[in-house]
């Protein structure tokens, strides 16, 4: 960890570099880190070839994968250095710089197949050899990454930048693994108009990678017009963003607009997430069919009523659709607002509905909205209108309720894997599952909706599915 910025008292605005400890630079060490995550690839690769080639067909095959191996090289590290496998962000996150070092490698891979097919050279090497050489390269790669962890945090410490954190009378902000000072226990200020000033802040910043002040409204243009000469990047806090919830911002003509709000998801991620619902929804209609059969006779035999229970609730972009389930209820007693939520000993609820709605199997027809493009697989679940927590409606107890519904609803969601399901009796109940709502907006993954779904298996059955 990097010492903390201090300095002695100082007795006139007009003191010296001698008063000051500056915080050590980090970019050579940052240097030395890109260069041994370098050659820990070149070396990784080279063994990872010349092992796969020596196990396949002997020595001489192991000599031929490691000059394969060095064509290969050249590409993968003009790649890996274009797509940040040898940055910050790759220094501060192990998981981020080996998929990015694992693309580097794929795109390496098939660039060479595709120089030696248009060569006709492919006959001169082993095709398992080579592939099995990529492989296992990629395999060392992830765990050379994650051995060079310990290197990178010896070296530049847990976030590979220096950041610090000026306090000039604003609001407190805490940022880990920052360094704190007090602008005027510094000897710090805003001043335009005072050269000796502006040296001062100079000499402070001169090896802070990112800077950070918190001060009244008053003071934020001077210390931003400071900030824009500082050769460093500046941010100045305002809780207006926070209010907003404000995304980014930018400069048309003479005003700033502040982006409030962006579709959470981009054309390529929206076609993934749908090709996945629709595929595996599919699956899942003509594995369960007979299961839905079966259910259905059962609802019909009990009362006679109709099979299915529709009822409209709120879907994406705010707009409402029609959510098919298995019917659980009385016909009489059906709430179609579902103003009333379902109770432990909800009289309402028939002897066949009381085990569907336990197993959570009066959602199975849902796949059919599924299928129809009104929900996904994950996502928030979606409510009926009239649904209340304690003596509120849904969206008068957080207005950010209407933020959920930017995504399509899903049969599950991070929410109910997290056990915040059955009757919202209390306004935290709704405050539980909307934040877990909005956690999983703020960054869709095709992989996180896998793990939700492995992880709904252990929801399906729960003491507060009635």
């Amino acid at each position: 960890m990097v010492a903390p910025v201090r300095v002695q008292p100082v007795p006139a605005p007009f003191a010296g570099a001698d008063d000051l400890l500056i915080a050590p630079s980090l970019e050579r060490r940052r240097l030395q880190c890109y260069l041994a995550l370098i050659l820990a690839d070149i070396a990784i690769l080279l063994f990872g070839f010349g092992t796969a080639g020596y196990v396949y067909s002997g020595a001489s095959g192991g000599w031929s994968a490691l000059v394969r191996a060095q064509v290969l090289l050249p590409i993968f590290l003009t790649i890996a250095t274009y797509n940040g496998s040898y940055s910050i962000k790759a220094l501060r996150d192990p998981l981020s710089g080996s998929a990015r070092a694992l693309v580097a490698l794929a795109l390496s891979f098939a660039a060479v197949v595709f120089i030696a097919f248009y060569a006709r050279t492919s006959t001169a090497y082993s095709r398992f050899g080579f592939s099995a050489g990529a492989i296992l390269g990629g395999i060392l790669l992830i765990v050379g990454r994650w051995k060079m962890r310990r290197f990178v945090r010896w070296r530049c410490g847990a976030n590979a930048i220096n950041e610090l954190v000026i306090d000039d009378g604003g609001p407190r902000i805490d940022i880990a693994g920052s360094i704190r000072i007090s602008a005027a226990g510094m000897g710090l200020k805003a001043d335009l108009e005072d050269p000796h000033a502006l040296d001062r802040l100079g000499l402070v910043l001169r090896n802070i990678d990112r800077v950070v002040v918190s001060c009244p409204p008053e003071r934020r243009y001077a210390w931003s017009m400071l900030l824009k000469g500082a050769n460093v990047d500046g941010e100045v806090l305002d809780d207006q963003v926070v209010r907003l919830g404000a995304q980014g911002a930018r400069v048309v003509g003479h005003h700033g607009l502040l982006m409030i709000s962006t579709g959470p998801l981009g054309l390529r991620d929206r076609v993934i997430k749908r090709a996945f619902d629709f595929g595996l929804t599919g699956l899942g209609v003509l594995a369960l069919s007979p299961l839905m059969i079966a259910i259905a006779i059962a609802v019909k035999l009990e009362d006679g009523g109709p099979v299915f229970f529709v009822q409209r609730r709120m879907g994406r972009g705010n707009c409402f659709f029609q959510m098919y389930k298995f019917r659980s209820m009385s016909v009489t007693k059906s709430d179609s607002d579902g103003t009333v939520s379902a109770s432990k000993d909800d009289q309402r609820v028939t002897r066949v509905g009381r085990f569907i709605r336990s197993t959570s199997l009066d959602e199975l027809p849902q796949l059919l909205n599924v299928l129809r493009g009104d929900m996904s697989l994950v996502g928030p679940r979606p409510h009926a209108i009239g649904s209340q927590a304690g003596q509120k409606l849904f969206w008068e107890v957080d207005l950010r309720y209407w933020q959920r519904h930017s995504l399509k609803p899903g049969l599950s969601g991070l929410a109910q894997v997290r056990g915040f399901r059955g009757a919202t009796d209390h306004e935290r109940d709704l405050v539980q599952r909307l934040q877990s709502d909005l956690e999983y907006l703020e960054g869709w993954t095709i992989w996180r909706d896998l793990k939700i779904l492995l992880l709904t298996a252990r929801v399906l059955v729960h003491d507060r599915a009635f």
